[in-house]
């Protein structure tokens, strides 16, 4: 009989080591797959098909909600997450003004935040807890400001969106305009679900500058894209990072010829020096992104969402050997350790984070690309 109370507790032992060995990590991931900023949301959430199933080796759960591209329901998303789900991080959303309000609950909640968006400075006690997937919105406008210098540019019309997004961007090329000798002489706005920009169009063409910059993202970017064209403006057409998808050419159609942005290099990743540091992992997501969702339908969002998971997974073998998923000692060890994460390249550049820098990107994370064809290609 003793024997068989020993041999139980053994087996009891066993069973509770490997449960404890296989302790699930959870990420809950809110993102706009309906709404108007859609066609940047559903890349985001395709790429979760082809992310690896475990973290730092453990098993992973990933939770994604649509949060109908609102900030309201980012925020609604972020709380259940942490209340009911009891999430490890969280990942999201794909509008700057969904990813500010998931910040909020990441900083309320003390619960690390990988941003899939660029955001705005942000409080100290939120930026703590929230990482940054995308470049930042300097780094891409510098690309297009140099772009511009060495055309010798010297008047930029904007229109963009009157949202956060708009802002950065708007920001962004106001800010590098003394270093590149550049005057910016209008700032116009749109709403993303607007479908007419007539009268700012009207205002951009009376100011006859030597280019226009576009504060857009997704499809919604292609509406004064469109209209440009439509009234004869002969100028180059500047976009950002949140333009470059299939859906922004689909929606333009042969208005989108000669549209230029910034990107990261997986977009083009076939055109890239052999020696480019993120090749090899640009090329071999693109290759398995377009056999499951079709020829030409890489895109820079999904992307985000697979370098997201790439700095998670770094920073999860670093936090599992000291604490266990599912509790505050994690969380927190997770953040630490995605502050201190380092040459994670992903599809987009090399990460090297700081304390000081919760994106850790530099110039190997950009490229040029413009419209030809219906494709976009690097512009060299």
């Amino acid at each position: 009989m003793r024997k068989q109370i020993r041999f139980t507790a053994v087996a009891l032992a066993c069973a509770f080591a490997a449960a404890a060995a296989q302790a699930e990590i959870t990420i809950g991931v809110s993102l706009g797959t309906t709404g108007p900023g859609s066609s940047l949301g559903i890349p985001y959430k395709n790429a979760f098909t082809l992310v690896p199933k475990t973290l730092g080796g453990e098993p992973v759960r990933y939770i994604i909600l649509d949060d109908e591209s609102k900030p309201d329901g980012a925020a609604k998303n972020a709380r259940k997450f942490v209340t009911d789900d009891k999430v490890d991080a969280m990942m999201g959303s794909n509008g700057v003004p969904s990813g500010v309000a998931m910040a909020q609950v990441a900083g309320e909640t003390k619960t690390p935040l990988v941003s899939l968006t660029p955001l705005p400075p942000l409080a100290p006690e939120r930026a703590h807890w929230t990482f940054i997937v995308p470049q930042p919105t300097e780094l891409m406008m510098s690309a297009v400001a140099e772009n511009m210098k060495g055309k010798g540019i010297k008047t930029v019309a904007f229109i963009g969106f009157s949202d956060t997004w708009g802002d950065l961007v708007y920001n962004a090329i106001t800010g590098l305009a003394p270093t590149y000798g550049y005057k910016v002489v209008t700032n116009e706005r749109y709403a993303r679900a607007d479908t007419s920009v007539a009268g700012q169009t009207l205002k951009i063409m009376a100011a006859s500058p030597d280019a226009v910059v576009v504060g857009g993202s997704g499809s919604p970017a292609a509406t004064p894209q469109i209209a440009l064209v439509d009234r004869g403006y002969k100028g180059p057409i500047y976009h950002n990072h949140g333009t470059v998808n299939l859906a922004f050419i689909q929606t333009a159609k042969k208005d989108a010829e000669g549209a230029i942005a910034p990107t990261g290099a997986l977009i083009v990743a076939e055109e890239l020096p052999a020696d480019f540091p993120t090749k090899a992992v640009s090329l071999d997501f693109v290759k398995r992104y377009e056999a499951a969702y079709g020829p030409g339908t890489r895109n820079a969002f999904a992307g985000y969402s697979y370098d997201g998971v790439l700095l998670l997974d770094a920073a999860a073998k670093v936090a599992l050997k000291k604490a266990k998923p599912g509790t505050p000692e994690f969380r927190a060890a997770l953040r630490d350790a995605l502050e201190q994460a380092t040459n994670v390249i992903g599809t987009h550049g090399v990460y090297n984070m700081t304390p000081a820098n919760h994106n850790g990107l530099d110039e190997r994370a950009r490229v040029l690309v413009h419209v030809v064809d219906g494709q976009w290609r690097l512009l060299k």
